[in-house]
């Protein structure tokens, strides 16, 4: 037997009953120009794997990048790159097919995934800033600290944090009953799209949908603060201002990718959902799972020269090789 809302008269249950066969949704966050969207979304997707990946090849083969600080990179980048994979292709897909149709299975696996990612991301970026305060406010057990095991076990504990809470929440989600309109103004399956479509009381779902925005939102970003606290201190205390200066321009890029990440996490998850806000959200939420992670390898590598010359070395020895492959 289906289940059925509590608070439903007989006429709202005969409606639902005829309604209740929604088994899929139907994404309306691109309608208009569908090549040049395709185009656009192909070439950023191609760019993102590519900065992403280069990033991952030179801090692994490079042995000057081998410390605690680019192992983080290393995960950071990788896991862009699967955050991206969940939503472009699909969106891809719709664009070239001319059907903008998801199942219902699919979009829950498609949250899934962008809340699983996108939570431990937060902490993994978390857990950078405690990298910096380490390195910066204890440099002498530094290293020390920072082992290899606890690095490790630092980017595992992200994900295993987000993992189960994740999927507990698309389990409340999707066991509620949709009927009705089954078309999402959105570019993805998002919670508070999704939610809209649900014929259930819903106070329960947004109480646990707010009570994880501010456990993996609101807690890694005030450790991220404590943390860039006590390295701002840190940094005014230092008597030369050359050292002041290349000091903070080990932290410039993480806290760049914080600001744009955090701002538009929390204006999307955390501000009252109007008429007007979803419309700009909908383009909002492009910012951290396109725009982030294209921009993540320029931010990276732009003001870092370890990075720069890290590349420098690589491309110079595969220049190498293929020169002694031509000789033979």
């Amino acid at each position: 037997m289906p289940f059925v809302p509590l608070q439903m008269d007989k006429e709202q249950v005969n409606h639902w009953e005829n309604h209740s066969t929604v088994d899929e949704f139907i994404l309306l966050g691109y309608q208009e120009y569908p090549a040049l969207l395709f185009i656009a979304f192909l070439a950023t997707y191609i760019t993102i794997l590519l900065g992403n990946g280069l990033i991952v090849l030179v801090t692994t083969l490079d042995p000057a990048l081998r410390t605690p600080m680019y192992f983080f990179l290393r995960s950071l980048s990788g896991l862009e790159m699967c955050y991206t994979s969940v939503t472009l292709p699909k969106m891809m897909a719709n664009l070239v097919s001319g059907d903008h149709s998801i199942s219902l299975p699919a979009c829950a696996m498609q949250m899934f995934c962008m809340l699983f990612l996108g939570g431990t991301e937060c902490f993994l970026l978390a857990a950078m800033a405690y990298d910096r305060y380490l390195a910066i406010c204890l440099p002498l057990r530094y290293m020390i600290i920072m082992s290899p095991r606890v690095r490790v076990g630092m980017v595992v504990i992200s994900f295993a944090i987000s993992f189960p809470i994740q999927l507990l929440q698309i389990g409340l989600i999707f066991s509620l009953p949709f009927c009705g309109s089954n078309e999402i103004d959105h570019f993805f399956c998002d919670i508070p799209q999704v939610l809209k479509l649900a014929c259930a009381d819903l106070y329960a779902n947004e109480v646990a949908v707010y009570t994880e925005n501010i456990f993996f939102v609101v807690v890694p970003f005030v450790l991220i603060v404590a943390s860039y606290v006590h390295i701002a201190r840190a940094i005014l205390q230092m008597p030369s201002g050359t050292g002041r200066q290349k000091t903070f321009s080990t932290c410039s890029s993480h806290l760049t990718v914080v600001s744009l990440f955090y701002g538009s996490a929390m204006l999307v998850y955390l501000c009252p959902q109007t008429s007007d806000f979803a419309r700009f959200s909908k383009f909002l939420s492009l910012l951290y799972t396109i725009i982030i992670p294209l921009c993540n390898p320029l931010i990276y590598t732009l003001r870092n020269r370890e990075v720069k010359a890290a590349f420098g070395r690589l491309l110079g020895k595969k220049l190498s090789l293929e020169g002694n492959t031509r000789i033979n």
